[in-house]
């Protein structure tokens, strides 16, 4: 066996090597790159993003959490997202090009484009293709429109845009209309009506001409004592309208008790196939929703409020930037009010669900959070976070004036409350009717629709929007309010109603659905993202193979995240339940 040989070297001798290595290296520093390693930020790209940081409504002062709103900007202005401004962009904010990348490529309204890619054309015309708008025609207007608007205009399919009662809607730009043909579609282009117009609303003066603001003065003076007002509010039994159904007031009461400074999310993110109620109510009465929001927060002790908007409510948005500059100008009593930002979604309906909402609003990918700790107590930049949907603080105001009894007193077949259901499909009269808690989809459609449209016979319906479920005809008379569809395996949600006829097919409802969930998985959780996607293609087979569509519903109901994916399977199974001549 050989003997270990010690070599001994002098430590002079070590010395003389590192200090010699050591101004090599600095040699090889200087001399061979003068520039940090990575993608070199263009100067023109870094002086645009210089001067949209600096006409930034929220200010001069750069912040993490407003990533999307600066994504926004860009987009605004360029029309697309470049990799030069991408890369100014991270080095202004100090991220890395990655996570800013990461963040833009997300959403579904960003055009993010490679290097050397082609700017997109300048117009760009969005027709939805989800089911109410399939329905009224939509995949014949996207056959025709290329051809007939040219290469200088865009045409995209594109998931549900909220105005599912007038059918097949359409963006041109930001201006979204229903009832879209290809004649007005080419007229809005020609005329390069591009911008939504907001429509009639009760300003700020006729709101307050009619009491507008005083309920909100009487909390806020002491006239209404909080808890006896919290109370109130747990007795009308208002529950969120967003589509998890938790009692107001009960929420109320435990954000309030959290630490200080607590904050306010509101929801308005409406991207549920089916569902446009909060448009509707926002079109037309914005101060009602802003007072109850108000009262919410103080009785809540609130530091700052945070209102999402989904993107593709662009006239919505224009309203609430007018009439909230104009409170903030005239405050109700005076009184100061708390911080308030509006901000922009960017096209993901994951972002409806609370945590993702949150994250978004932090300026990351809008992917739902696991729980616990629950939102209430870690939710907005990890502070106790109160999170309402529109429509539950539009109903605010009424209760507390009326009174609770008055709320509760309406309701049918056992129920209590009112509803706001968003209708579409084949009836007469599609919109939002504001009805009793429990009425039934057949009462709904005869005392409030007009009826099935001529030559269409009531087949099925959607009691609750995409991930609600399909029920036949024959189960109409069960009463559509929260807990009453569940042992059917549906519930209500956001009461988005789809209206099928016998000229639709349960199976292609199922369908289309399940390729929008494809299309808004967050892709966060494997159950979800492959499921919806392997979910996808076996719809698509003209025999349904049940038993293997049943083992991967149950994984996703078992093993996703959140709502999405757990609520994804529901048309699958409702079809293979009730509709089992369409599928073998």
């Amino acid at each position: 066996m050989n003997e270990r040989t010690t070599i001994t070297i002098p430590l002079a001798e070590v010395r003389s090597t590192m200090k010699a290595r050591t101004a090599l290296q600095g040699t090889l520093k200087g001399s061979a790159r003068g520039t940090p390693k990575g993608r070199q930020v263009d100067p023109q790209a870094r002086a645009d993003i210089a001067a949209l940081l600096g006409a930034s409504k929220f200010g001069v002062e750069i912040r993490r959490d407003l990533l999307i709103e600066y994504l926004h900007l860009i987009q605004d202005k360029f029309g697309a997202l470049s990799a030069a401004h991408i890369n100014a962009l991270a080095e202004a904010m100090k991220l890395a090009q990655a996570e800013v990348y990461e963040v833009a490529t997300f959403y579904h309204h960003f055009d993010v484009l490679k290097e050397g890619e082609e700017m997109p054309a300048a117009l760009t015309v969005r027709v939805c293709d989800t089911l109410s708008c399939a329905m009224a025609g939509a995949h014949e207007l996207l056959d025709r429109l290329p051809a007939m608007l040219g290469k200088d205009v865009r045409v995209l399919a594109v998931p549900c845009i909220g105005r599912c009662s007038d059918a097949p809607a359409v963006c041109v730009g930001q201006n979204a209309f229903g009832d879209g043909t290809v004649e007005s579609i080419i007229h809005a282009v020609k005329v390069k009506q591009i911008s939504g117009v907001p429509g009639i609303y009760a300003s700020l003066a006729a709101y307050r001409a009619e009491f507008g603001y005083q309920t909100y003065q009487d909390v806020v003076c002491g006239k209404r004592d909080a808890d006896a007002t919290i109370k109130e509010m747990e007795d009308s039994g208002l529950r969120g309208l967003g589509g998890a159904g938790f009692s107001t007031g009960r929420k109320w009461r435990i954000v309030r008790t959290g630490a200080a400074p607590r904050l306010l999310v509101v929801n308005i993110d409406e991207g549920e196939p089916g569902t446009f109620k909060d448009r509707y109510y926002l079109e037309r009465d914005p101060h009602r929703f802003l007072e109850g929001m108000l009262i919410a927060a103080y009785l809540v002790g609130i530091d700052a409020i945070y209102i999402y908007l989904r993107d593709e409510y662009h006239h919505c948005r224009a309203i609430l930037e007018t009439e909230l500059a104009v409170l903030k100008a005239d405050p109700p009593g005076g009184k100061m009010l708390p911080h308030i930002e509006l901000r922009r979604g960017a096209g993901a309906y994951i972002c409806g669900e609370e945590s993702a909402m949150i994250e978004s609003i932090e300026g990351k990918r809008g992917m739902p959070r696991l729980r616990p700790p629950y939102v209430a107590q870690v939710g907005l930049f990890d502070r106790p976070t109160l999170e309402h949907n529109f429509e539950t603080l539009f109903w605010v105001r009424d209760i507390l004036e009326k009174g609770a009894a008055w709320f509760s007193s309406h309701g049918m077949n056992g129920r209590k409350g009112l509803r706001s259901f968003s209708v579409s499909g084949r009836v007469n009269n599609p919109g939002v009717k504001l009805a009793p808690a429990g009425i039934t989809v057949n009462q709904l459609i005869k005392q409030f629709c007009g009826g099935m449209r001529e030559g269409h016979r009531f087949y099925a319906y959607l009691p609750g929007g995409a991930s609600g479920g399909i029920l036949p005809a024959s189960m109409g008379d069960i009463p559509l309010d929260f807990d009453t569809l569940q042992p059917y395996g549906c519930f209500i949600g956001s009461a988005g109603i789809v209206i099928l006829s016998e000229q639709d097919k349960a199976r292609d409802a199922a369908l289309n659905l399940m390729k929008f969930f494809e299309h808004e998985s967050c892709g966060q959780c494997t159950p979800c993202r492959v499921g919806t996607e392997k979910a996808v293609q076996l719809l698509a087979e003209k025999k349904w193979k049940t038993s293997l569509l049943e083992e991967l519903s149950q994984v996703m109901v078992d093993a996703s995240i959140c709502g999405l994916g757990q609520a994804a399977p529901n048309p699958i199974r409702c079809v293979i339940k009730h509709f089992a001549h369409e599928i073998s």
